[in-house]
């Protein structure tokens, strides 16, 4: 299966992002290893700090996978989100690469990359 493709686009004050300029999401979004795209659920992490800007590690462990090479996180076109020490330790103990970049570039490093790796982008900010 060929890796989705992704771009990031910002017509007027919406941002999106489209997958194969195809598939437009306007909300963030989780690419798993076998490609399906799902809603982030950044409740998990607005129980832990009040806010989805940190990505906690309940919600790190709902999104990796076993086997996953490393993960690509666009934390938004000004890069405000970041990933909790916690979150990071557990991938670090997956021995899962970590690529935390806003969003723009964030995009540009998945399109880049080969292997088994998950995305979370957080678009809405």
């Amino acid at each position: 299966m060929r890796k989705a493709s992704l771009n990031f686009i910002l017509p007027g004050l919406r941002t999106l992002l489209t997958i194969n300029n195809e598939q437009r999401y306007d909300h963030d979004i989780i690419i798993a290893l076998d490609g399906k795209v799902k809603k982030r659920k950044k409740k998990l992490s607005k129980a832990v700090y009040g806010t989805s800007h940190t990505i906690s590690l309940d919600e790190i462990k709902y999104t990796y996978q076993d086997k996953s090479e490393g993960i690509v996180i666009g934390s938004g076109q000004y890069g405000v989100a970041k990933l909790s020490n916690e979150a990071s330790e557990f991938l670090k103990n997956k021995h899962c690469k970590i690529l935390l970049r806003p969003t723009p570039e964030a995009i540009q490093e998945w399109n880049l990359t080969e292997g088994k790796w998950i995305g979370l982008f957080h678009i809405t900010c």
